[in-house]
């Protein structure tokens, strides 16, 4: 757990995904600040390939938001930079790419991650199964970061039918359970659940009050924690 930040500003909004006003954050670009005073906090993402991971951080990170980041065989890190109480947070994402280079990078990405992102494609069924493995992997070289399991195009599953839905989504649910993982489902195309993934992994990280509510209600995107 994270020290938590200051007391946030009398003036700040709380319409943040946080309750009260013990959270407000803003969409501030804050990349040329200097870097006194900068909370650094690294988040992986590890999952199959072509499963949207990349679609996912860049609907964070919003392109007018983009820091310099890298891209290098086997992993992709993005930044973004928040506040939250009056403090300013920089986000450091590390995507671990699916393809054969990517399991390469895992110790890099994961290695003093606050937050580790479990990710798959939920019109698939087989990279739902991976992420066992890829759990597996990461632990080997983080055993504290929070674990957070992300099923992705959401807007694509809703088109199954709806017991091909419930099943998966029942998976999902014992996957995550077995992980002791926050599930949420997600759809970049339609930034459903993406900004509250990350406010989710912010309170965790700094003690915050979390108001959100559970969605069992299949045919919805579903959280489950």
């Amino acid at each position: 757990m994270i020290s938590s930040p200051p007391p946030a500003d009398a003036s700040a909004g709380s319409n943040s995904g946080f309750s009260g006003n013990l959270a407000a954050t803003c969409c501030c670009d804050h990349s040329n600040d200097s870097s006194e005073d900068v909370v650094s906090l690294k988040i992986s993402l590890l999952g199959d390939n072509q499963i949207g991971k990349t679609s996912f951080l860049t609907k964070y990170v919003g392109k007018e938001k983009v820091d310099e980041g890298f891209s290098t065989k086997g992993v992709n890190q993005m930044d973004k930079t928040l506040c939250v109480r009056g403090t300013r947070i920089s986000y450091s994402m590390w995507e671990v790419k699916g393809d054969v280079s990517g399991p390469t990078q895992i110790p890099m990405a994961c290695k003093d991650s606050v937050a580790m992102f479990f990710m798959f494609d939920l019109t698939s069924r087989c990279t739902l199964s991976s992420v066992l493995s890829w759990h597996q992997q990461a632990r080997q070289w983080n055993q504290t970061a929070i674990p957070v399991m992300i099923g992705t195009k959401f807007d694509d599953f809703v088109k199954l039918p709806l017991d091909l839905q419930w099943t998966i989504a029942s998976q999902a649910r014992t996957y995550a359970k077995a992980l002791n993982a926050t599930l949420f489902f997600s759809s970049a195309t339609y930034n459903i659940n993406v900004n509250k993934i990350f406010k989710f992994t912010t309170a965790k990280l700094f003690n915050l009050p979390w108001a959100l509510e559970r969605n069992l209600t299949i045919g919805e995107p579903i959280i489950d924690f």
